[in-house]
């Protein structure tokens, strides 16, 4: 009986095991592809183009400034930036394969052909992908500023990290909302829209099944507004079944079959 009570116990640790390894999946998604999310929930995210090849480029900086003509936008200077798109972070701080440093560059807009040139389809190295890297299939052209890691912040400056507790049940309030603005950016202009955002954040976190939404950097327009400069999501594997339209961005060739 109690050889029998031994197996029944261990199979169950086993099938919990299982579950709770389950339980840590997770999908990730593209940078561009989240900025896309947080947009039709009214978040503000910056102004840009995904692209995937050189002829895409062109287009995308006249996508960038649609009113200015092509002589004026050679002109403009530190106003574009070109962000590899990976599922890791580091980004900024990466090492292309072929020599090149950076996977984050601000340049003139007439350097942004130059640049992607030696990104797309190139392997990026970052802390987070292992030397074995992962290839660039996709940039976003967009008129932002970037960040770093977070948690070399974390790291450094712990007092920085503003936490605000939210009840699951009543959900997030005008008094949480305002905590973590007042913690992020107690000057901000218009505090009333500011808190709206972050409304609007968990809300999305809620119904879309999200285990990470992580804005890095949280920027303040000259017009008054803070945008998600960049964002990082990641989604509950379990919801999949609820979250169809999610689950579709998937991007198998950033996975490692073996997790």
């Amino acid at each position: 009986m109690r050889r029998l009570m031994n197996k029944l116990v261990s199979r169950s640790l086993s099938v919990a095991g299982k579950w709770q390894q389950q339980q840590l999946r997770r999908l990730n998604i593209h940078e561009y592809q989240g900025a896309d999310l947080m947009n039709k929930y009214g978040i503000n995210v910056p102004k840009g183009v995904a692209v995937s090849s050189i002829d895409e480029v062109k287009e995308a900086v006249k996508s960038a400034f649609p009113n200015e003509n092509e002589e004026l936008i050679n002109l403009i200077v530190l106003q574009l930036v070109v962000k590899s798109q990976i599922l890791a972070g580091g980004r900024g701080l990466g090492t292309f394969q072929n020599g090149f440093k950076g996977g984050v560059h601000i340049v003139k807009a007439d350097q942004v052909e130059d640049i992607a040139g030696k990104m797309l389809g190139q392997i990026l190295v970052t802390k987070q992908t292992g030397p074995q890297g992962k290839v660039v299939s996709k940039l976003i052209i967009a008129c932002s500023k970037g960040g770093t890691s977070i948690e070399d912040l974390a790291e450094k400056y712990p007092d920085m990290i503003i936490k605000v507790p939210v009840d699951v049940f009543k959900g997030i309030t005008d008094e949480d909302a305002a905590m973590a603005v007042d913690g992020l950016a107690p000057k901000v202009a218009d505090r009333n829209d500011s808190i709206e955002q972050v409304k609007k954040l968990y809300k999305l976190f809620c119904e879309r099944d999200c285990t990470l939404l992580e804005i890095n950097p949280l920027a303040e327009t000259s017009g008054n507004q803070l945008v998600a400069a960049d964002a990082k999501l990641n989604f509950d594997d379990n919801a999949a079944f609820r979250q169809k339209e999610i689950f579709a961005l998937r991007d198998p060739s950033q996975e490692d079959p073996r997790e």
